[in-house]
């Protein structure tokens, strides 16, 4: 049986019902079949056939719970995001020495987790080129959290009096943020690994933090 967190097994005060219950550990289910078969084949050979066996289930299962694989698949990147956002924002809470030593440990955490589930992300890298308007406002909008957890670390940079007080945050944030994921083609194309991640995205920090010192 499915493990289902207890923070969840209600609904504000209510209990879920058994029916809602067992709906949940469906989808649970299809979710972990899905996410690991995605990391193992691809999107494209990864079937929603193949997720339902895996998972014990019908392929039926599958579309009570998900409108295609599409969509299962947007589910599972969109639960990997609000988890490493939240590691994110856990680590940039910690005591650094500077705006750049926060940056670095931040990303170094989003290379940690996608390193580990490398063929996953290339599936979600080549997928976002054939997003419907729709996918990729849905992605946009998981990937914000990420982005936001960036705009508050350079915030504090600039009350820190590291980063000039007129510097276009914003565009700050999606500089450093278009730097950290531009590597992951090296990772997925060129066998680079954490270290060599970093010390990119190092030098990449440099240049960028350099422009808007205060």
């Amino acid at each position: 049986m499915n493990h289902v967190p207890s923070h969840i097994l209600s609904e504000g005060a209510r209990p879920l019902t058994r029916r809602a219950l067992a709906k949940l550990r469906t989808r649970q289910a299809l979710l972990a079949a899905g996410k690991q078969l995605f990391t193992e084949r691809g999107y494209e050979q990864a079937t929603v056939r193949d997720i339902a066996r895996a998972a014990g289930m019908s392929t039926g299962a599958v579309f009570a719970n998900f409108a295609d694989k599409s969509d299962l698949f947007g589910e599972i990147l969109a639960k990997d995001y609000e988890q490493l956002a939240q590691t994110m924002r856990e680590i940039a809470g910690l005591p650094h020495r500077s705006t750049r030593e926060a940056l670095m440990a931040v990303l170094a955490a989003g290379y940690v987790f996608h390193l580990k589930q490398l063929p996953l992300l290339r599936a979600a890298l080549g997928v976002s080129w054939s997003h419907t308007p729709e996918q990729e406002a849905r992605n946009r909008e998981d990937l914000s959290q990420i982005v936001a957890v960036l705009t508050e670390v350079l915030k504090r940079g600039v009350r820190a009096k590291e980063i000039a007080a007129d510097a276009d945050i914003d565009l700050l944030a999606d500089l450093v943020f278009t730097a950290y994921r531009s590597n992951y083609r090296l990772a997925v194309y060129d066998g680079f690994e954490l270290p060599a991640l970093t010390d990119r995205l190092e030098r990449q920090l440099d240049v960028i933090l350099n422009a808007v010192k205060a």
